[in-house]
């Protein structure tokens, strides 16, 4: 009688842990279900499942299963760490996928058998883990799923662990589908915000344009009406156009009128200056990232290749680039694709690219500071701009049309020039260009106490040396003056910068502020050495 009621005792106790094991599943199974973001999924696994499986490192990986490749979807050691891809074949996640039970391996034994496995199995056995489990998942739509978890002591994984685990198989599955179709949705709706605001900056700015001259060009001379002429044979064809000159001469007006002339012309033009942003911001800037890319990218980014799918992107001071980031751009030229930063997918982009530039780029080529193939990819259709001395007829146009135009925004009534002032301003060399000649109009009206502009102070302009003739006159800035006063006195002391015998004592000036202006200067060694 006492044997039966010992094993009625016993199964009565089997039950009711039976019972409990199921309230659990359906507590972590609840709590994972209303999991719809990567740290929701952390506090399940940091807190249930932690507690009740005690592991040391807890690996979810993922594939398609048409794919060669499998990616960690999470891992509880390493959140920020960057998505990287595996191959599937590699000795632990197809064995997984092979095996319909639990599969456990003896991390030493395993790994002392084969060279090469992934980091994350390598890092945790190098943190002196020696057991590790893997049991594959239920497949959801295509999605093939493994999950490994890493102890320091296989005997805190138990029967009533495993069965727990396999209560929670399906939904660990579910969750992470649920995750990755939340993220794509998060995905979707930034680029429909930023796309959102590019037509309303777009609309702001078709409200605002007042065209004037040539689709916002002004000038009439016959040096601008072959610019115009260009314009107008490129502007309907999809061609990539490179439009050069000195600085100042308007090069971001020509990019605007060929975008406004073309068939994207109701689209927002994308402009990026290359010289403005940091070396390790414009990969990003161009191309975009991913969420988790790197440390700070908190946010998807789309980058402004993206942002002018179909449309037009301009890339202003082009010669800027950094040699690492140039083959990526014939890149993408060449192929019409992208890769975002911490991206594993190429993304296909239809944007035609007007770049810009007041550089030489076949010096720049020639000195090794820009890619040849890029250059030739570039300049497809080139469009040089006059420096604003070779249209001298326009400078009166321009002048009163900044005259106007700032007049009204600085609220003071100044109806024109002297012919004084017009005279000097046909006659100025304008180093500057158009950008100057603004500057300088904006500059009088402030001083002007009267209607008409009477005086205007110029740069001081002095003659070339030596041998240049009067026909050769050749403006020169202070700036540029006193770089060559520099390096005459530089090189007549050898490269001697400080010392007795230094270029600093010659020139009356501490060591470290001629060194500090040569820098300013942009005077190297090779320019008064050799």
């Amino acid at each position: 009688m006492e044997k039966q009621t010992d094993q009625t005792a016993i199964m009565m106790n089997r039950l009711q842990e039976r019972e409990r094991e199921q309230m659990l599943i359906l507590s972590i199974c609840s709590a994972l279900a209303q999991a719809l973001t990567k740290e929701e999924f952390n506090a399940v696994v940091s807190s249930l499942l932690k507690e009740e499986l005690q592991f040391d490192d807890f690996v979810f990986a993922s594939s398609n299963q048409e794919e060669t490749e499998y990616q960690i979807f999470y891992q509880f050691s390493h959140k920020q760490a960057n998505l990287k891809c595996y191959v599937v074949n590699d000795g632990f996640f197809n064995v997984c996928l092979d095996d319909a039970d639990t599969v456990i391996f003896d991390l030493k034994s395993v790994l002392d058998k084969k060279s090469s496995f992934p980091d994350y199995i390598n890092n945790v056995q190098n943190k002196g883990f020696k057991n590790g489990l893997g049991v594959c998942l239920p497949a959801i739509k295509e999605n093939q799923n493994v999950l490994f978890l890493f102890f320091k002591n296989a005997v805190t994984f138990t029967r009533e662990s495993n069965r727990v685990l396999r209560g929670i198989a399906m939904q660990l599955s579910i969750t992470a589908r649920n995750i990755k179709i939340s993220e794509e949705y998060e995905s979707k709706i930034a680029e429909l915000k930023i796309l959102k605001r590019n037509l309303a900056e777009k609309k702001l700015e078709t409200t605002n344009t007042k065209t004037e001259g040539f689709h916002g060009i002004v000038g009439s001379s016959n040096a601008m009406q072959d610019v115009y002429e260009l314009i107008e044979q490129v502007a309907p064809s999809q061609s990539t156009v490179l439009i050069f000159g000195e600085t100042g001469t308007g090069k971001e007006l020509v990019a605007s009128a060929i975008h406004n002339l073309s068939s994207v012309s109701t689209k927002r033009m994308i402009k990026v200056n290359c010289a403005s942003i940091p070396v390790n911001l414009i990969e990003s800037e161009l191309f975009g990232h991913e969420k988790g890319a790197f440390t700070g990218a908190v946010d998807l980014r789309i980058g402004k290749f993206e942002q002018a799918e179909n449309s037009t992107i301009f890339l202003d001071e082009i010669g800027e680039l950094p040699l690492e980031l140039q083959g990526k751009l014939l890149r993408v030229l060449q192929e019409k694709e992208i890769e975002r930063i911490g991206g594993k997918t190429t993304i296909k982009v239809n944007a035609r690219v007007i770049a810009a530039t007041n550089k030489s780029l076949l010096k720049e080529v020639a000195e090794d500071r820009f890619r040849s193939d890029l250059y030739y990819r570039l300049n497809v259709y080139p469009i040089p701009l006059p420096a604003l001395r070779d249209r001298r007829e326009d400078i009166a146009v321009l002048s009163n049309f900044f005259l106007e135009k700032h007049s009204i925004k600085i609220g003071k009534k100044i109806t024109g020039f002297s012919k004084k002032v017009l005279n000097s301003m046909t006659a100025n060399a304008w180093p500057g260009n158009v950008r100057e000649l603004e500057n300088m109009v904006e500059r009088s009206i402030l001083f002007a106490k009267e209607e008409v502009i009477k005086e205007m102070s110029f740069p001081v302009i002095f003659m070339a040396e030596s041998k240049t003739t009067e026909s050769e006159f050749y403006p020169k800035t202070l700036q540029e003056v006193e770089k060559e006063h520099i390096l005459r006195v530089v090189k007549k002391c050898n490269g001697r910068i400080s010392g007795p015998q230094g270029a600093a004592v010659l020139l009356d000036l501490p060591g470290t502020t001629l060194i500090s202006k040569m820098q300013k200067l942009g005077i190297k060694k090779e320019h008064f050495l050799g």
